[in-house]
């Protein structure tokens, strides 16, 4: 295996493994009571959330139609969500709209007006990154035009686009956050990704970046730890230790991180007990080699 298609697989698979290690953290005391109830006699499998089922859905579309498909791609989201893994109540209605068939330009400003700008387009970027990782151009409309079909709001497209664009970055090398900066049109990214070269504490990474829903409070929190730290586990517990929104951050942090070291660089003892290992890294591979045939 080639150093790139290994650094393919450590994206997704740490995508999915950083779901898996935040979701068991995610919502509060009642949150993380009904992810337990959700998981009864599974044992210690460590179960992935939406974040992973969408980016997934995203990676076998990009492998079966050599590039993104909106339409395609919006009917296999809506046909593959499964309620249990997650979802918020904005992306069941919406996903939910277009599997009765409505059209995804109409269902993603049906729940939100103004579209979201949560970070559900940010969670699932990271294949966007590695498969259009040498085309600047066409990786940057590819992000803005699959993000839209959930996140039809600019902040909520910027989270996709910059999620996708540090993966895509992590590829080659340390993550640039002045070119990342440079590269975003919305101010509360700017911002953040400016404040976000200084060397932070916890609980300042808390209150100036923030751990929300919101994609310019989350994705570029994710931006920063995956910058940051150099091992897998020690990540995940700034994440964790962080609160918010866990599983999403942790998706995040983890596809740029896999992508910047590789799998090698990830848990072996985590990775035994992730849900569907197996197909998550076949399906990696997928697309390393579709990728390659561009």
């Amino acid at each position: 295996m080639s150093d790139l298609e290994d650094k393919f697989v450590g994206s997704i698979l740490g995508l999915a493994l950083g779901d898996a290690l935040g979701a068991r953290y995610e919502g509060g005391p009642f949150g993380q009571a009904l992810w337990w109830a959700l998981g009864v006699g599974k044992g210690d499998l460590l179960r992935w959330s939406d974040d992973t089922e969408m980016a997934m859905g995203l990676a076998k579309s990009l492998i079966e139609h050599h590039g993104v498909d909106l339409g395609q791609l919006a009917r296999t989201w809506a046909e593959n969500a499964d309620w249990k893994r997650g979802y918020g109540s904005g992306a069941r209605k919406l996903l939910a709209r277009i599997r009765e068939g409505e059209d995804w330009r109409v269902a993603n400003r049906a729940i939100f007006p103004d579209g979201s700008f949560g970070n559900g387009a940010a969670m699932r970027a990271a294949p966007l990154g590695l498969f259009f990782h040498d085309d600047a151009t066409e990786l940057v409309r590819a992000a803005e035009s699959a993000s839209s079909i959930t996140h039809a709001h600019p902040l909520g497209i910027e989270g996709g686009v910059l999620i996708a664009r540090a993966t895509a970055m992590a590829l080659a090398g340390p993550l640039d956050l002045d070119a990342l900066r440079e590269g975003c049109h919305e101010d509360e990214f700017r911002d953040r990704l400016n404040i976000a070269k200084d060397n932070m504490e916890r609980d300042a990474v808390k209150r100036r970046l923030g751990t929300g829903i919101e994609a310019h409070r989350s994705s570029v929190t994710a931006v920063y730890v995956a910058s940051r730290f150099t091992e897998f586990v020690p990540m995940i517990e700034f994440i964790v230790s962080m609160g918010g929104d866990t599983d999403t951050i942790g998706a995040m942090a983890g596809g740029v991180f896999g992508a910047r070291y590789g799998s090698v660089a990830l848990p072996g003892d985590a990775l035994e007990r992730l849900e569907e290992r197996g197909w998550i890294e076949k399906t990696a591979r997928e697309l390393y080699s579709v990728a390659a045939e561009r």
